[in-house]
């Protein structure tokens, strides 16, 4: 990363004030944060800091957990996605989420990426939906690997191409943002390296938002960096800035390994 401070993109996510409780737990304690556009934003900190419950925030998928509150105010591109008139479903076709373990569907590679371009109707007919397969499948860099065998399952493939399936699955859509919880963690270091050069890349397109639990890999890979600690996002700034001149005490311990 480089050391001056580099013109901020306009902020595609303002988030005000956000307080998440599970039953009587407080999760997520009156944060504020701007995410910005075609940029990659970490959240890094100690298990159990809160960093997956407030990326999950951002898509509403703790609307799923029957117990899950949230308060306060996230707006994607001003509008309050937590608002009466906002489908949850149609969000998460503009905010995508790639998980922690691969997860294709048992279908095959064809149709795990063709399924939300399907389910949205977002395709008119076979050729928008061939076309959108391939694009998707050549952004997640996974085309050349598999457009001989797109009927063959996507569980078939290996750990780091079973990923890149996700993620081109998650773009099909054609979303404004992608989500990714530890998307790495799964993976064999080859792997790895070759996801996270595809997160660099899709960052010049996607507002992307990478929860880690690697340090070095944030370093490597985001323009700017959160670190969450007991539910409070302590510290917020380039990644660089993070890591070199973090300013909070608590920054400086997890950063410095002294704990975490």
């Amino acid at each position: 990363m480089t050391e001056s401070n580099p013109p901020l993109p306009r902020a595609k996510f303002q988030c005000r004030g956000v307080n998440v409780h599970y039953a009587t737990t407080h999760a997520i304690k009156d944060n504020d944060i701007d995410i910005y556009d075609k940029s990659v934003t970490s959240f890094i900190g100690p298990s159990g800091c809160g960093k997956s419950t407030f990326l999950r925030c951002l898509n509403r998928m703790n609307d799923t957990i029957e117990i899950c509150r949230v308060t306060g105010d996230i707006r994607l591109d001003d509008v309050d996605i937590y608002g009466s008139d906002i489908d949850p479903v149609q969000l998460r076709a503009r905010v995508g989420m790639v998980f922690q373990k691969p997860n294709p569907f048992p279908k095959s590679i064809f149709d795990n990426v063709a399924y939300g371009p399907r389910i949205h109707g977002l395709a008119e007919n076979r050729a928008d939906l061939d076309a959108m397969v391939e694009s998707s499948l050549r952004s997640a860099g996974l085309w050349d690997e598999v457009k001989d065998r797109l009927s063959s399952s996507g569980t078939g493939l290996s750990g780091g191409q079973q990923q890149r399936l996700c993620i081109a699955r998650a773009i099909a859509t054609q979303p404004e943002v992608l989500l990714m919880d530890e998307p790495c963690s799964a993976l064999d270091p080859i792997a790895t390296e070759i996801v996270e050069e595809l997160i660099s890349s899709l960052g010049e397109t996607y507002c992307v938002v990478i929860v880690t639990h690697s340090m070095q890999q944030a370093n490597r890979i985001s323009e700017r960096t959160a670190f969450f600690h007991l539910g409070e996002l302590v510290e917020y700034e380039t990644t660089h800035n993070i890591f070199n001149t973090p300013k909070d005490d608590r920054t400086i311990g997890y950063v410095s390994g002294r704990f975490g």
